[in-house]
């Protein structure tokens, strides 16, 4: 029998399992709301998972919820700051304000990457629905102007766009947005997961549906693709901006020995029950949850029982079904 490999030096927490908005890619739009009380993440339970792991580094306070919902989010990104933890976290921006913006940079957040899929209010609206682009327009430099103010160069700052059939022509306007509103990177993903490994009628039949309509992956024109990805990054080399682009096509099937991804041997996603999933492509807390941190402690399910069986299966020929239909494991994402 293997050897658990050490704690991991990062991890990501679930902060809250509530959302302001109701994203057309999302999860969360096809599941009963969860308001942001009992959505959140307990602090003391923070602080346990954190004191627990004496060589963390790298810490992501998001999960399926909007960051900004949960109660107790700046004290969390001092509490891992003083110690020296890289501290951040994407979100949509909606409850972002100036003063949100202020706190959380002079707490000492790390990074902060701001969910923008589409360069006009109608396509941007249509995909997360309850949100206001005009809000982003405010919100967006606000951000890039309490991060200047700190003066030792950061938070890092990035755009986050997801490609999907729907938004692709918009993307080089997205990188032509983030100059304007002085974020210097773009990051592109494709959507996350086919969700091909659930029962096509079952409960995770709409959300498996909306990938096989949208995602790039998938499509028949991926010349349009292609064309907008050349466009912005030429547009990124114009403005001086950084842009990481996804494959569209494919990597090679991992083999043994050669895994698919890293997360189960340096990382973990803890929702905000305590549940302990491989990693926060799962969506979905009764998919792959290997461990809770309600009775052990993070450290036993790590190195427990059915940690060690996930990571042998990653490494066959056999992997797990709920990798099989993931942009990471597959090389899209």
């Amino acid at each position: 029998m293997s050897a658990a490999p050490e704690l991991p030096r990062e991890i990501q927490l679930e902060v809250t399992g509530a959302c302001n908005l109701a994203c057309t890619m999302c999860l969360v739009s096809y599941r009963p709301k969860i308001g942001k009380r009992d959505g959140a993440l307990d602090y003391e339970r923070f602080r346990g998972i954190v004191d627990g792991l004496p060589e963390l580094e790298r810490v992501t306070l998001q999960g399926l919820g909007e960051p900004l919902l949960a109660p107790h989010l700046t004290d969390m990104v001092a509490y891992a700051a003083v110690r020296g933890i890289a501290v951040g976290f994407n979100t949509n921006a909606q409850l972002l304000t100036p003063e949100r913006s202020r706190e959380l940079v002079e707490a000492g957040v790390a990074w902060m990457h701001v969910s923008v899929d589409g360069a006009t209010a109608a396509t941007y609206e249509r995909i997360r629905s309850g949100a206001r682009f005009a809000r982003l327009e405010r919100h967006v430099p606000a951000l890039t102007a309490a991060a200047g103010r700190r003066g030792d160069g950061g938070p890092e700052l990035c755009l986050v766009f997801v490609a999907m059939r729907r938004n692709i022509r918009e993307l080089p306007d997205v990188v032509r947005l983030a100059a304007r509103w002085g974020v210097p990177s773009v990051r592109v993903q494709n959507l996350s997961h086919s969700f091909d490994d659930t029962d096509p009628s079952g409960s995770y039949a709409e959300i498996r549906r909306y990938a096989a309509d949208e995602a790039l992956f998938t499509a028949d024109d991926l010349g349009l693709a292609r064309a907008a990805f050349a466009e912005a990054a030429a547009a990124a080399e114009e403005l001086g901006l950084a842009l990481r682009l996804p494959r569209l096509d494919a990597a090679p099937a991992p083999g043994p020995q050669r895994r698919g991804c890293e997360w189960p041997w340096t990382s973990a996603y803890v929702t905000h029950t305590g549940d302990v999933q491989p990693c926060c492509m799962v969506m979905g807390s009764e998919r792959a949850t290997l461990g809770d941190i309600r009775s052990r402690s993070f450290a036993e399910v790590w190195r427990g029982r059915a940690y060690r069986a996930f990571r042998r299966r990653l490494e066959s020929d056999d992997p797990p079904d709920v990798c099989r239909g993931c942009s990471l494991y597959r090389g899209v994402f």
